[in-house]
């Protein structure tokens, strides 16, 4: 049975951070709020995690577009290739923030993304997720959940999310009410960077 824990912004309680990273390290899958919409995701270092991740989303992870989301900029960069000065200035303008950026993979990655060329990443500016990431030791696979209403593109509420979720889920981690925007999206992988979606960040070109 999943758990619905209602976290706040100002103050996250440490105990139930600690107990989330638990969840996590057991293979745990979680929802959580982000600084656009509310979010699946599990550690990208744990395999069963991973395949139940996949599983749910109906994708191969080698190929589907997902993103890392990273607690800061020094840990994105040890899944991206060395950046040039112009690309490590706008990435450093617009993380933490609402935008998904494709960028050319490490040549290093872990399994199962290790032949990867491209990856996206995140920094969330969500205080929740800036005090439980530094307590992960690898970053989250993430991925925006679609509302299956064709109207609706995304969920705002914790409690329908979770009614929604409950089966597949492990944890719901509820924040109030979250956005219907999701984020920007743009591929640092070209020249000239290309917007892909825009969504909550102002496109920066």
């Amino acid at each position: 049975m999943a758990e619905y824990i209602t976290l706040y912004s100002n103050s996250p309680n440490p105990r139930v951070l600690a107990h989330i990273v638990e969840v996590l390290n057991r293979g745990g899958l979680i929802i959580y709020p982000t600084d656009t919409v509310y979010a699946l995701g599990c550690l990208s270092n744990n395999i069963k995690a991973l395949d139940r991740f996949a599983k749910i989303k109906e994708v191969k992870l080698e190929q589907a577009p997902l993103s890392f989301l990273f607690q800061d900029i020094r840990e994105l960069s040890q899944y991206v290739a060395p950046m040039d000065a112009p690309t490590f200035k706008l990435v450093k303008k617009l993380l933490p923030g609402p935008y998904a950026l494709i960028m050319t993979a490490a040549q290093k990655l872990p399994k199962p993304f290790a032949k990867r060329k491209t990856i996206g990443v995140r920094i969330s500016n969500h205080l929740i997720l800036k005090q439980l990431l530094p307590l992960l030791d690898a970053p989250l696979i993430t991925s925006s959940l679609h509302d299956p209403d064709e109207i609706l593109d995304y969920t705002t509420d914790p409690e329908t999310l979770f009614q929604r979720w409950e089966n597949r889920i492990d944890a719901m981690l509820a924040d109030g009410y979250g956005g219907n925007v999701p984020s920007t999206v743009i591929d640092l992988s070209v020249q000239p960077f290309e917007v892909i979606r825009v969504g909550a960040g102002e496109p920066p070109f």
